[in-house]
């Protein structure tokens, strides 16, 4: 047909290859080819059935999204008018999945009668991390292939599953064992010679029988994957898409997911989240480390510390397949630091999500040690020590002494100068800081601080070797707290005198919880640890008024039962202290201060607008290199709401003049550097100009 689609005959069976690299998206000059070929082998006679695969790494992984929200999106033959022809054929088609077949791949795979997967392949409809639903018909026919209990885990989650997964619950008919498009071939062929009938998914009902006569085992299972959404559309819009498969006739069914996928694509939050999955891909762009950069071979890596990140920095390397060398500086401490670690893979068996083999394995690749002797052999060492300049720069220089030549030397600081760090070795050009988020086997930020003096390859290596761990990785540059961190002490600074001046604990935690976050500051200060903050503030010579006093006072928060709040008989359940509101209360008189009401949206003001404000100081001094990594780091390291896109996407669809305004009323009111308009923020507010887009108008 054209470069994008070939059809060849293997006797009286048509194989259609898809060829649009890197990832077979379905973009309109895939789709009008495809669809003229589909409709030219319907009505050739001496085809007896149809194979659909895909040149190239993979089957088609979605829809083309950079052409949601145009023309292109919406123009003939589009994803649903596909699906709709591949359906209509009377004799048996057959799709053929290598790779992934994800979002519209896992679609048009579905308008198949049937469908043969590679072992390795992974099936999944993961529209729900877009803001969106499967919008060509996959919440209305996946129910009716593998139950709508399983369809509402699978669309919800936007997890998708392994091969053997798809076949035991019928999503796949076959698991090719050779070759994937002869064995898909012999498949439609038998399929052919057996006549019939080839009924098409639009027609089956069995699965999805017993939900419509008791439908309280379905509901179970909405309630339990929907029960974390905070505030998100598009997970509760999937549910009521396969309710309405289970309830509705399957056109009715197909026209409501269709109005669902059209509201949603044009709302803000699929917009945020779209916005986040193309930062993602942007944040990997460094400047300075292009293709020609080659990153270097890591076979073992080094861990010091094996404490709480040290042993979640371990673990990760370990899930990505890597062996590490664990030091500590005695037996004692090594031995609780890999019980725990073990402890931790023990768990994730409990769960289901690890087996006794893969826990086995990972362990296996794990050594202690108390010698730094035995970290000659790594290729990259990363220290995990306490956050004080002398012990980190003690650290380096055993390294410097120890290490091979070529070893990356990464610091987990987060706070403290890499340069500083860096200069304490002979070789700078090999030192950077690789911030991982707590917990480290867990959270998929990793802030790689680039030095002064990093060389190409060493940013290369991290950046390979955090994909390689299951890591979002973005660099910045030095400077105190980096990004997270130094954005985090502009978002907090206003948390004590809000209480201060009148809020409670609970009421700004519920302004948080209510524009989306997973909890306030204060519960956060509590999980964490107040003794932390605490310590980390004496380092510096700071002080708080009130988190000083609750340390004083022994209330470390959820491990000693209280904190900002009391946990009574170990629950983790926050609830409010009155011995805390008097001692709120004490603490304003004592400085003159009288309390009054205040409302959600002043604690916004006087929280998110800093954190906006300093994020644009950042991109000023070229910390970070654009907004949307900003806005990865947030999303991905502390939580903020995926809805709304992050920190600086979000300052966007607030307004920038409206920030800039409220920003200086509080400066006026306070006084504090904390509220003083950054200049690019006024700049762009001033010229119509955005954080995300910027502005032709700013120098």
């Amino acid at each position: 047909m054209n470069d994008y689609v070939t059809v060849k005959r293997d006797g009286e069976i048509a194989v259609v290859l898809l060829d649009n690299p890197p990832v077979n998206a379905l973009s309109l000059h895939l789709r009008e080819p495809l669809h003229a070929a589909l409709e030219t082998l319907r009505d050739d006679e001496g085809v007896a059935a149809i194979v659909v695969a895909c040149a190239g790494r993979t089957f088609v992984s979605g829809a083309d999204i950079t052409e949601f929200g145009t023309p292109k999106q919406l123009q003939s033959p589009s994803l649903p008018d596909l699906c709709s022809t591949l359906e209509k054929i009377a004799k048996p088609t057959v799709a053929a999945i290598h790779g992934t077949a994800l979002g519209g791949g896992l679609e048009l795979a579905l308008a198949c009668h049937f469908r043969v997967a590679d072992k390795g392949a992974r099936l999944g409809l993961p529209e729900v991390k877009l803001g969106i639903l499967p919008g060509a018909g996959g919440t209305v026919r996946l129910p009716r292939v593998v139950g709508p209990e399983k369809a509402v885990r699978m669309i919800v989650s936007g997890t998708p599953i392994s091969a053997s997964d798809a076949f035991e619950h019928g999503l796949v008919d076959q698991v090719a064992e050779g070759d994937l498009v002869q064995d898909a071939v012999a498949f439609a062929r038998e399929k052919a010679k057996s006549g019939g009938p080839f009924v098409p998914v639009r027609d089956r009902e069995d699965k999805i029988a017993a939900a419509r006569e008791d439908p309280s085992a379905f509901e179970a299972a909405v309630k339990e994957v929907t029960r974390k959404v905070r505030g998100l559309e598009a997970p509760l819009a999937c549910a009521e898409a396969v309710r309405n498969a289970v309830n509705l006739d399957f056109d009715t069914a197909i026209q409501k997911e269709r109005e669902f996928f059209l509201k949603l694509v044009a709302g803000d939050q699929s917009r945020a989240q779209r916005h986040l999955f193309f930062a993602e891909r942007e944040a990997a762009k460094v400047e300075g480390v292009g293709k020609e950069v080659k990153p270097r071979d890591i076979r073992r890596a080094g861990v010091i510390g094996a404490g709480t990140m040290g042993g979640g920095i371990a673990m990760s390397f370990a899930n990505g397949g890597i062996p590490v060398t664990i030091l500590e500086m005695n037996r004692e401490a090594l031995d609780r630091g890999l019980g725990t670690i073990e402890k931790n893979y023990g768990i994730s068996v409990s769960r289901g999500s690890l087996t006794e083999e893969e826990k086995a394995a990972r362990l296996g690749r794990l050594k202690g040690t108390t010698d730094y002797a035995d970290l000659a052999d790594c290729d990259i060492i990363i220290e995990a020590v306490f956050e004080e300049m002398a012990i980190k720069k003690e650290v380096f220089g055993k390294l410097d002494a120890i290490a091979k030549p070529g070893t990356v030397l990464a610091s987990n600081t987060s706070y403290l100068d890499v340069n500083e760090i860096a200069a304490s070795t002979s070789r700078p050009g090999d030192v950077l800081g690789m911030h991982f988020f707590s917990p480290a086997n867990v959270m998929r930020l990793l802030e790689i601080v680039r030095g002064e003096k990093t060389a190409p390859d060493v940013l290369a290596t991290a950046l390979t070797i955090a994909k390689k761990i299951g890591k979002v990785p973005v660099v910045v540059g030095v400077c105190h707290g980096f990004v997270g961190n130094r954005m985090l002490g502009a978002r907090n600074e206003e948390s004590e005198a809000l209480l201060l001046e009148g809020a409670t604990p609970q009421q700004v935690d519920k302004a948080f919880t209510d524009f989306g976050w997973p909890m306030g500051p204060f519960a956060m200060w509590d999980l964490a640890g107040l003794d932390i903050g605490w310590r980390n503030r004496k380092a510096q010579g700071k002080t708080a008024v009130i988190g000083d006093a609750l340390c004083e006072m022994g209330r470390f928060g959820q491990k000693t039962g209280k904190g900002v709040y009391l946990y009574e008989n170990g629950s983790r359940d926050p609830q409010p202290d009155p011995e805390v509101d008097r001692l709120i209360e004490e603490k304003a008189r004592e400085r003159g201060i009288n309390r009054r009401d205040i409302s959600e949206q002043e604690i916004i003001e006087r929280t998110l607008y800093p954190l906006v404000n300093e994020g644009a100081r950042i991109l000023e001094e070229g910390i970070a290199a654009r907004a949307s990594d900003i806005d990865i780091v947030w999303v991905n390291g502390y939580g903020f709401p995926v809805g709304k896109g992050g920190p600086m996407f979000w300052a966007d669809l607030e307004g920038l003049p409206k920030i800039v305004e409220r920003l200086e009323y509080w400066h006026g009111k306070t006084g504090k550097d904390v509220f003083k308009p950054a200049t690019l923020l006024k700049k762009l507010a001033e010229s119509q100009g955005t954080l995300s887009g910027g502005s032709k108008k700013v120098a």
